[in-house]
């Protein structure tokens, strides 16, 4: 139960300290490789999920075609990709006329440090002599690149237009445009009161307005810093089928070390035995413990994949209702060990990275037990 709760970088750190109190737990151990034919379809689901990756589709294309070293050099006075350059060079695969591409140039070096345009484009319009319109037109195509949300005046708008890349009609959209302070106060029943809407699509859209970045240039802030996360499990798509797929091989490996299993069969001191017996065991118990662990995240991952197909094939908007009683009984589990299972683990999909927890979300009230048309977040 202990294994079953833990984060990925938990169970890494839980291992390597057992490794240096138990002689027979061997981690540095690379374990038999795969057959090529693993190795090709891991490489297929990888190159699948970053050429349908609807959150960083344009991260992925710009920094594999972006290979000249000079721009990562970090360091005082060295190069560094910033938000002005990689702006920059969205614009310049666009092929616009530089009457075009000018005034965006112009408003991106007046973004701030988290991406947001804060100035008055009538007082720039007069500094520059650029005709308003012209800005105004430049100003919404800075706002149809990537990172989602850049160009933002405030977060509310950051947060809507985030919402409107992912084409979401909900109430997210009301939520972000007048109710930002109520959600940050948590005050969901008030939020539901006037929207008018059930508590539960309420708390819905706050799992969804949780999963959007506040901050779109804060990436560039400081690079080779930024932390990554890594996933726990994928999902991609082949043939119209939707495969998952764990981690596998990223994880430490862990093997009993067979010196001392061989030491066990030929040596018969009694004091030998008796220290190695138990290490024996408890190596065993966790190896087995991991194995279950990784069995019962993949089972889970797969239970949700096929309850919330059309979120996978649709997208955020298409989440669908799905209390933890009814996972824990698809997986034949107690709803708290389906806890522990969720717990900080995370899917990659071709929408993104997200939390198991997120998937995970009750029926509307007028939802449970009757049926509808309609609605929906």
């Amino acid at each position: 139960m202990e294994l079953l709760q833990m984060s990925t970088p938990e169970l890494e750190a839980y291992l390597r300290e057992l490794a240096q109190e138990n002689p027979l737990v061997e981690l540095e151990y690379a374990g038999p490789e795969p057959d090529s034919s693993q190795e090709e379809e891991l490489l297929h689901r990888l190159r699948w999920l970053e050429d349908n990756d609807h959150q960083n589709r344009y991260l992925h294309q710009v920094w594999e075609e972006d290979l000249d070293p000079r721009v990562w050099v970090g360091g005082a006075g060295g190069l560094e990709e910033t938000l002005y350059r990689f702006l920059a060079r969205q614009l310049d695969r666009l092929d616009l006329e530089e009457e075009e591409s000018h005034p965006v140039l112009y408003l991106a070096a007046c973004l701030d440090e988290n991406g947001y345009f804060r100035l008055d484009l009538e007082e720039l319009s007069r500094q520059s002599g650029l005709p308003l319109p012209r800005l105004e037109r430049a100003l919404a195509l800075l706002r149809s690149l990537e990172p989602a949300g850049v160009g933002a005046a405030d977060l509310a708008q950051c947060l809507e237009l985030q919402l409107r890349r992912i084409h979401e009609e909900g109430p997210a959209l009301a939520i972000v445009r007048d109710h930002l302070e109520a959600l940050a106060r948590n005050e969901l029943q008030a939020i539901a009161d006037a929207l008018s809407v059930p508590l539960s699509m309420v708390q819905q859209a706050h799992a969804l307005i949780r999963q959007l970045e506040p901050r779109p240039g804060a990436v560039f802030q400081t690079p080779g810093h930024v932390p990554y996360l890594l996933p726990d499990v994928f999902v991609t798509e082949e043939a119209g089928q939707l495969l998952v797929g764990g981690r596998g091989r990223e994880r430490p490996p862990f093997r009993i070390d067979p010196y001392y299993q061989r030491l066990m069969v030929q040596q018969s001191d009694p004091e030998v035995t008796e220290y190695l017996t138990p290490k024996l065991r408890q190596a065993e118990e966790v190896l087995w413990a991991v194995s279950q662990r990784e069995s019962a995240l993949l089972r889970c991952a797969q239970a949700i994949v096929g309850q919330q197909d059309a979120f996978f094939r649709q997208g955020p908007q298409a989440l669908a209702p799905l209390p933890l009683e009814e996972l824990a009984q698809t997986l034949e589990l107690s709803p708290e060990d389906t806890r522990r299972v969720l717990r900080e683990k995370h899917l990659q999909c071709s929408w993104g990275v997200f939390p198991l927890e997120y998937f995970v979300q009750e029926a509307p009230a007028y939802q449970q037990g009757h049926s509808i048309q309609g609605g929906g977040l």
